[in-house]
């Protein structure tokens, strides 16, 4: 089968074998997103080597229980032993062992097949188009956020950055009721953020040491300084990025604030689903343009250029 690879931070399109695992499901790749981890794994993010994508919608081709057969599904991208003590103790996402899908150990999804433990799947539901249903993974990841910290009506939330997961974050915190604000530099991502009446400020309207909650998604140290200066005392970082390299922190402020600070990583499928499905959130606004597979590298370096959002590979 083709496929796109990345070896030695040169990605290359090639013919590949079918995969096949014992035990898992054998997915046919209907769609699949290009989102910036890809991107820093090109850059020598994590030294991976193998078949690049984990964000997808596809169909089930061959299971051992053949009523997933047929099925279109999307699937959650973390592969756990389900023995080692943080799947024991209900964290399988921080397996041990585990592998990630086109990431970590195992090959991805810019390809004509996958494989994934039937486990790992979430059927999509007839209403949901392809276009929703490939960004279910980062959707999933920007609910998280809401797994982790409570939102109140009343608390006075900023969000630093409006990019790919930006957009996404931004839409699923408008749900709670919060005060929300969103600081977006690029002209589309205001309009984006505005048509679903989404408020936006400027970096220099930002006020020090007064949100309750700030969300950091630039993964940059501009983006992590401006939110160390937004939070107030006592208040809760959430750093929700792919960050690349070391970056230079004054942790003794945050010890003097006491502030809180939340990593989140991936999240709920179902949930994410279950919101495409009532139209409450539309991933697909994000969608800049779509390539064959066979015009991958094309996707790619159009994916890496300066205010583009989501480019999709079609198998």
């Amino acid at each position: 089968m083709q496929a796109l690879w990345l070896e030695d931070n040169q990605t290359s399109l090639r013919d590949t074998p079918q995969p096949q695992r014992s035990n898992e499901a054998l997915i046919k790749i209907l769609k699949a997103g290009i989102c910036s981890t890809d991107l820093e794994l090109v850059k020598g993010y994590y030294p991976y080597t193998g078949i690049l994508g984990h964000e997808f919608v596809g169909e089930v081709v061959e299971a051992d229980n053949v009523s997933w057969v047929g099925q279109r599904v999307v699937g959650e991208i973390n592969v756990s032993c389900h023995q080692c003590e943080q799947c024991l103790n209900g964290r399988p996402t921080h397996c041990e062992n585990r592998n990630v899908l086109g990431i970590i150990n195992r090959h991805g999804t810019f390809a004509e097949y996958t494989t994934l433990p039937i486990a790992n799947l979430h059927q999509v539901p007839a209403s949901v188009s392809d276009e929703k249903a490939v960004l279910t993974e980062p959707l999933a990841a920007a609910l998280e956020i809401q797994q982790q910290v409570k939102f109140q009506p009343t608390d006075r939330v900023l969000l630093i950055g409006a990019g790919r997961l930006g957009q996404l974050i931004a839409q699923t915190l408008a749900l709670t009721g919060c005060d929300l604000r969103v600081v977006a530099r690029h002209k589309r991502q205001q309009e984006l953020l505005q048509s679903r009446g989404i408020k936006i400020i400027s970096e220099q309207d930002v006020q020090p040491w007064r949100w309750d909650i700030v969300v950091e998604a630039t993964g940059g140290p501009g983006g992590f300084s401006l939110a160390k200066q937004a939070i107030r005392p006592r208040g809760t970082l959430v750093l929700k990025s792919t960050y690349n390299g070391g970056m230079n922190v004054n942790f003794s402020s945050i010890v003097v604030d006491e502030i809180n600070i939340v990593g989140s990583r991936c999240g709920p499928f179902e949930p994410a689903l279950r919101l495409m499905e009532s139209n409450q959130v539309d991933p697909s606004v994000l969608i800049d343009a779509e390539y064959p597979l066979s015009d991958a590298l094309k996707a790619f370096e159009h994916a890496g250029q300066n205010g583009v959002l989501k480019v999709l590979i079609e198998s």
